[in-house]
């Protein structure tokens, strides 16, 4: 079987059994290739996603090409999960120039997801985006006032950590 159809057969739900397909497969040159044109597919962007945030976490590095396939296909994304995970990946992507328009549009669109851990990871990304381009300090702040007034106590003690780091 190949990792298309194991990530295809996973539940959705058991993190033992997608951590089985990671632990099989993250070493494989072609993993971080295949992971993100399958993070593409809707059939597979739950469990893609899953797996490149961990391949993340784990110390690996994308190319900037890479990266640029993610933040171009962002409004791809159906699934809260898929989106989620590359909110939660940001911070080990770094955002060119060029992908910024297209992170921050998805960003807005985030802010307003029903979801509260995606709308956390939103801010989050905010944060991110205005560290690296200083154009969108400013206005992350402002998102950041709001959210502090009106947010999930979820989505406050999200951005408390972040204005911890000094932002």
């Amino acid at each position: 079987m190949n990792i298309e159809e194991e990530i295809a057969l996973w539940d959705g739900k058991s993190a033992a059994d997608i951590k089985v397909i990671y632990d099989a497969r993250h070493a494989d040159n072609k993993f971080s290739d295949t992971i993100i044109t399958l993070s593409l597919t809707e059939a597979c962007e739950e469990g893609a996603t899953w797996l490149l945030k961990a391949w993340l976490e784990a110390g690996n590095k994308l190319e900037q090409a890479q990266i640029a396939k993610i933040y171009g296909s962002l409004e791809q994304l159906k699934h809260w999960e898929a989106k989620l995970h590359v909110l939660q990946s940001i911070p080990f992507m770094p955002i060119a120039d060029v992908d910024s328009s297209n992170l921050y549009n998805f960003l807005r669109i985030t802010l307003t997801d029903p979801n509260k851990f995606v709308r956390a990871w939103s801010y989050n990304g905010f944060y991110e985006l205005s560290v690296q381009h200083s154009k969108y300090i400013d206005e992350t702040k402002q998102y950041f006032e709001m959210a502090l007034r009106d947010e999930a106590p979820s989505v406050k003690a999200r951005i408390r950590n972040i204005m911890k780091k000094g932002f």
